[in-house]
């Protein structure tokens, strides 16, 4: 068992597809939630979101310990890891639905984590990663798993000054090198989610899952 808590917002109907979103260092899982609301405006989707296990002594929770960007603790890394893909195999079940109709996403440290169990060796392919402000991470014990069918959003800040926007570019070459559909964007801010990119994202979210079947397309006016 994951033993995570989790909010989560119901699709309107029958879902076609499920929606995980991860918080960035510090929040809990109430801060991305009303993400899942500008991301799939027509509520298509069951939307999720996980608490981080850690408490570090500040507020709010964290995925892994942060001895240097890019680079996290292995042992909070891999602990969290484990956690989390319990959560999203549990989700699956509870839902019904499957990696493939599935997409991960997430902010800053959640980024990270969403990245980790998208291309993780051990882990199911989902149809998409979404990740806003964040890296590929370089821990000991793990490594991505390239290629696979998984469709990949990436938006950073050429501003950030928490993720400095050569982890997104390398994320976004390491990809590419690997076969790998990316969607990037950049802008001129900082460490957080421009209103454009999730935007830009909600049109990417909902042509992912219309590739897959996993969703039918809009209807015409």
């Amino acid at each position: 068992m994951s033993a995570l808590s989790y909010l989560e917002r119901p699709a309107a109907g029958d879902p076609a597809g499920v929606l995980i979103l991860h918080h960035g260092r510090g929040a809990d899982e109430s801060d991305l939630l009303s993400l899942g609301d500008q991301l799939d405006p027509e509520r298509r989707l069951h939307v999720v979101t996980p608490r981080a296990p850690l408490t570090l002594g500040g507020p709010g929770y964290h995925w892994y310990v942060v001895p240097r960007v890019g680079y996290p603790d292995p042992q909070t890394f891999h602990a969290a890891y484990r956690q989390l893909a319990a959560f999203h195999d549990e989700t699956w079940e509870r839902l019904g639905l499957t990696p493939r109709q599935t997409v991960l996403g997430g902010f800053s440290m959640g980024s990270v984590m969403s990245y980790a169990l998208g291309l993780g060796p051990d882990r199911p392919a989902p149809a998409g990663i979404l990740a806003f402000s964040g890296f590929v991470p370089v821990v000991d014990g793990w490594q991505p798993q390239l290629p696979r069918p998984t469709r990949v959003f990436v938006a950073h800040g050429r501003r950030d000054p928490i993720m400095e926007p050569e982890f997104a570019r390398r994320a976004r070459q390491l990809l590419e090198e690997n076969g790998t559909e990316v969607d990037y964007h950049e802008a001129d801010h900082g460490h957080w989610i421009e209103p454009e990119h999730a935007a830009a994202a909600t049109s990417w979210l909902a042509e992912t899952l219309l590739r897959t079947g996993a969703a039918p397309a809009m209807p015409q006016a």
